[in-house]
């Protein structure tokens, strides 16, 4: 059985490594330290589900990226539309909850963050989603002559 995979993004390199040891005992962690990153990720690598900071250097890898963008980007993305996205930020939650989770953010927590609490809503939102494509096995294609 393949582990489900779970893509965080943050530009703290202490928070990735922080959240990928928590995460890495049940699931496949991927991690990007930027949006480009991110978006690249979550076109390629299949992830059940993201993790995501919201703030952001003001401009990373040449584009303006913060949380808010890469959901967008996320959501337009074929490959990455339909997966789940926890925002994760030390910002002011009165500021962004309400427009994370109108952008499309299945959660939101504010830094620092109840690690047991994340985890139970990690479990039961992988619990309820489907594997991604990549992790289910394809099905036989019988050809006719």
């Amino acid at each position: 059985m393949n582990r489900k995979k779970i893509l965080v993004v943050d530009d703290n390199e202490v928070i990735l490594r922080t959240l990928s040891l928590k995460l890495k005992a049940d699931y496949e962690v991927i991690t990007a330290i930027d949006g480009s990153e991110a978006v690249a990720a979550a076109r390629t690598k299949n992830p059940d589900l993201i993790l995501l900071d919201i703030g952001f250097p003001p401009e990373v890898s040449g584009v303006p990226w913060d949380g808010f963008r890469i959901i967008q980007w996320l959501k337009r993305m074929d490959e990455a539309k339909n997966i789940p996205v926890i925002i994760i930020t030390g910002g002011d939650a009165s500021k962004y909850k309400d427009r994370a989770l109108a952008e499309g953010a299945v959660a939101f927590y504010q830094k620092p963050v109840n690690n047991d609490d994340l985890l139970a809503k990690i479990r039961e939102i992988l619990s309820a989603a489907p594997a991604t494509p990549a992790a289910t096995p394809a099905t036989p294609v019988l050809k006719l002559a």
